[in-house]
């Protein structure tokens, strides 16, 4: 917290372009993506998305093929080039980002299951973040896992921001720290959050048999052995994939009672800690990451700056573009149809210019700063900016 963000970025920008592995002399890696195997909406199966295509074709390339220069200049350099079966593309970079993009899409949506909604979205807190999915994974998973980890570093490399949501315990585990069980449950899950407050804060036996009695009519509790009629919980909860696990051994059987009311909440917060740390998945998203950057990079960063600089920000800085825009030759900022196009775009939701800069760059977001404006050795001009404004072709009219 000691550094500034902008002396962060330069020693990590140093440390990118030292740490190459792919030369100049090395062809690019190359996969072949079919288009058409993709579509038919949700029904389609995961193995046909463009992130599982990509997964098996670079599953048989070192990462270290992978490793490139900070993306800079007007032909960056990428970890892979992607060719679309049946579409003639120009360049490289149009591609490249076209796919980082529709990757995002996959991982938040049903096609794959590496990601999940946070639960607290089901109220409209946090709505639309992501958490990785907890539960155990099998060996594809992970394989899986270590290729979006991957993707992460490759994103970082070519400064191409992911428009990913991701809560911020995903980043604080990234990178290291530890989650907070109060602040991180209440973001991931406010709806346990509320029920552990509950039991925690729950003054005598009448107010325990009236929260059972609540809970019983939710259909969440049984009756007691002891008395019949008398509802109460067991050491159970459901997981935030909804199954129903026992919070110790032998918890379906063990009634919570005055005596042992905040082991039980207790239990469900460690429960929902351990699904937010998921352990075996953050292993193989650490390992992939760090095949593609050094992961002593991320001992300087903290949460948000490791998301900023992965994921930019989640809205479009009009300003910002404004200054990484260059005009051709015989086109100025102060003519007539520079400034109408400026004040079209001052008009636009944030919904609408992320389609613009999708329609114009291939991307949804734009990066958080722009390292050029040191124009030191160690600095790139991040694509795709500057953005250009080119006259017409024609020449008349």
């Amino acid at each position: 917290g000691l550094i500034f963000y902008d002396t962060k970025v330069t020693v990590m920008n140093r440390v990118l372009n030292a740490t190459v592995q792919r030369t100049a002399d090395h062809a690019a890696p190359e996969i072949t993506l079919d288009p058409l195997e993709i579509v038919g909406g949700e029904i389609r199966s995961a193995e046909n998305s463009y992130f599982c295509q990509a997964a098996r074709q670079l599953a048989c390339v070192p990462s270290s093929q992978l490793c490139v220069k900070l993306a800079s200049g007007g032909d960056p350099t990428y970890a892979f080039n992607i060719r679309f079966t049946g579409e003639e593309v120009h360049g490289t970079s149009g591609s490249f980002r076209h796919f980082l993009w529709q990757v995002c899409k996959e991982l938040q949506s049903s096609s794959l299951s590496l990601l999940l909604l946070c639960p607290s979205s089901a109220v409209n807190k946090n709505k639309g973040k992501y958490i990785l999915t907890p539960s155990p994974i099998t060996y594809a998973e992970e394989q899986l896992f270590h290729f979006f980890g991957q993707l992460l570093g490759i994103a970082i490399r070519a400064d191409v921001p992911l428009p990913l949501d991701l809560l911020p315990s995903f980043w604080k585990t990234l990178v290291g720290e530890p989650l907070d069980p109060d602040v991180d449950l209440q973001e991931a899950d406010i709806l346990t959050y509320n029920y552990v407050k509950k039991f925690e804060n729950i003054n005598d036996e009448t107010e325990l048999e009236a929260l059972c009695a609540e809970i019983a009519s939710q259909h969440l509790a049984t009756e007691s052995p002891d008395c019949p009629n008398k509802p109460c919980c067991k050491f159970t909860y459901l997981t935030m994939t909804g199954e129903d696990v026992e919070l110790c051994p032998r918890g379906r059987h063990i009634p919570v009672g005055w005596e042992n009311k905040d082991v039980y909440a207790a239990a469900i917060r460690s429960l929902r800690m351990r699904e937010l740390q998921t352990p075996e998945c953050m292993t193989a998203v650490r390992a992939g990451l760090g095949s593609i950057i050094p992961l002593q990079l991320l001992t300087t960063l903290t949460p948000l700056e490791m998301e900023l600089r992965t994921c930019g920000l989640p809205y479009i800085n009009l300003e910002f573009l404004k200054a990484h825009t260059m005009y051709q030759v015989g086109l100025m900022e102060t003519d007539h149809h520079i400034e109408f196009f400026w004040s079209a775009l001052e008009t636009f939701t944030q919904e609408e210019l992320c389609k613009f800069i999708k329609f114009a760059c291939n991307q949804e977001r734009i990066p958080f700063t722009c390292p050029c404006k040191d124009g030191g050795p160690d600095t790139a001009h991040v694509p795709p900016y500057p953005m250009k404004i080119a006259p017409p072709d024609g020449a008349a009219g």
